[in-house]
């Protein structure tokens, strides 16, 4: 039985990927640590803040292509020529936009610095570099999407893994050296350095020289891929700002420290949730993107429902009991307060993984009007609640709010997806 379960495709890609997403874990606590003594909870916050306005400027820099490119990717991985057709439409795309929108970064870093992090803090350079930086992180995004789609998972985790290694050492050196200012550039920088590890492996698989030509260039592929482009720019274009806004209000009217304690818990949710991700973007979704029944699809329902979310729920029942311990060891006692966010956070948590395969769905079968109608009424609810709930009961209010929209959320999702779940 355990020699069956251990070859298995999901078995294989699982242990891989579990030393990518422990290193990664790992690495993400190391630096957590860090800016917990060295930048404090005030610091933390600022560093919440530009993490938001990042994953924004990233989604718009890469048109919102990603999942686009797998799904476009798995369907043709047998016909090179269509392969370069939609590797150069992308790459070409891509440039232009990434390239537009690193001038407007640069040319107005003061504004950005100022939306970003308000009128007391001067980090104008930072935006300056991640104008120069954003290109490369632009295309190394795309080419490991492609990669994906091409079945290459091992390939999609080792890149992560070398990542993971960067991006530890660059933010330790620059939060020991800098502060604040390190751990704002270790966000900034590590992300671009993944595009030479990247081209690297893509150039194995497809002959990538070869498609950066204009000929190849097919406004087709930018109208095929304008559907997933439509709905993972609402997702991670207003997502980010929505919580760029709550935090903004929590620092209004509760004071930094008290957004710092909300990062954290964030920051520890993006860890453990990490696994859940990574196995259902690696695993799930090209799973989803295949089947061409609803019995397939129940099976992949299922498969994630029955194996790998009852091991999450067991990790956050965990989690829970030994919170205080949990705080004490990977922040500082001065984060001690964030212990009595874990409840509603994990509660949250819980319900957002039960409907993060849902979420798959709609970009595994094009359903762009009902994906964006469900995100922005999600949103929407976060930010409404968020604002009720900081009124009424403090910093514990905005992990309310998280809880029962992600409640709501998972009840819309599992009645619209009904027939595929039942």
């Amino acid at each position: 039985m355990i020699k069956t379960i251990s070859r298995t495709p999901l078995f294989k890609i699982t242990s891989l990927n579990s030393v990518s997403v422990v290193l990664k874990i790992g690495s993400g606590l190391i630096t957590s640590k860090l800016l917990a003594v060295f930048v404090g909870p005030g610091g933390m916050a600022l560093v919440g803040n530009l993490r938001n306005f990042l994953t924004a400027v990233e989604t718009v820099s890469t048109l919102g292509f990603q999942n686009g490119v797998v799904k476009y990717i798995v369907a043709n991985k047998s016909n090179e020529k269509e392969l370069q057709r939609i590797i150069a439409t992308v790459f070409f795309s891509l440039i232009v936009a990434s390239l537009l929108l690193s001038g407007l970064l640069f040319v107005f870093a003061s504004f950005w610095n100022e939306m970003v992090f308000g009128h007391n803090y001067e980090y104008v350079a930072i935006f300056k570099i991640l104008a120069l930086a954003l290109p490369w992180y632009a295309v190394s995004v795309i080419l490991l999407a492609a990669i994906n789609g091409l079945g290459k998972f091992k390939n999609v985790i080792r890149i992560n893994i070398v990542g993971n290694i960067i991006g530890l050492l660059f933010s330790a050196i620059m939060i020991l050296n800098f502060s604040t200012f390190g751990a704002l550039l270790s966000i900034v920088i590590p992300p671009a350095l993944l595009f030479f590890v990247t081209f690297h492996h893509i150039n194995k698989e497809i002959h990538f020289t070869a498609a950066l030509s204009l000929r190849l260039f097919d406004t087709q592929v930018i109208r095929d891929l304008s559907a997933y482009s439509l709905m993972t720019l609402v997702s991670s274009l207003c997502g980010p700002l929505v919580f760029l806004a709550i935090r903004s209000n929590i620092i209004a009217n509760l004071g930094v420290e008290q957004a710092g304690f909300w990062e954290a818990i964030n920051r520890l949710s993006t860890y453990y949730l990490m696994f859940i991700s990574t196995i259902l973007s690696l695993y799930f979704f090209p799973k989803l993107a295949f089947a061409t029944s609803t019995k397939a699809t129940k099976n992949v329902f299922r498969s994630y429902y029955f194996g790998t979310l009852p091991l999450f729920i067991i990790g956050l029942a965990i989690l829970y009991f030994l919170r205080v311990y949990v705080v004490k060891t990977l922040f500082t006692h001065d984060f001690l307060p964030m212990a009595d966010l874990f409840l509603w956070q994990l509660t949250g948590d819980l319900f957002k993984a039960a409907s993060l395969i849902l979420g798959y769905q709609f970009f595994a079968k094009k359903l762009t009007v009902a994906f964006i109608a469900t995100e922005v009424f999600s949103l929407s609810l976060m930010y409404v609640f968020s604002f009720y709930f900081i009124d009424e009961f403090g910093i514990e209010g905005v992990v309310m709010a998280h809880a029962l929209t992600y409640f709501i959320y998972l009840l819309v999702l599992g009645t619209y997806f009904r027939k595929q779940l039942f």
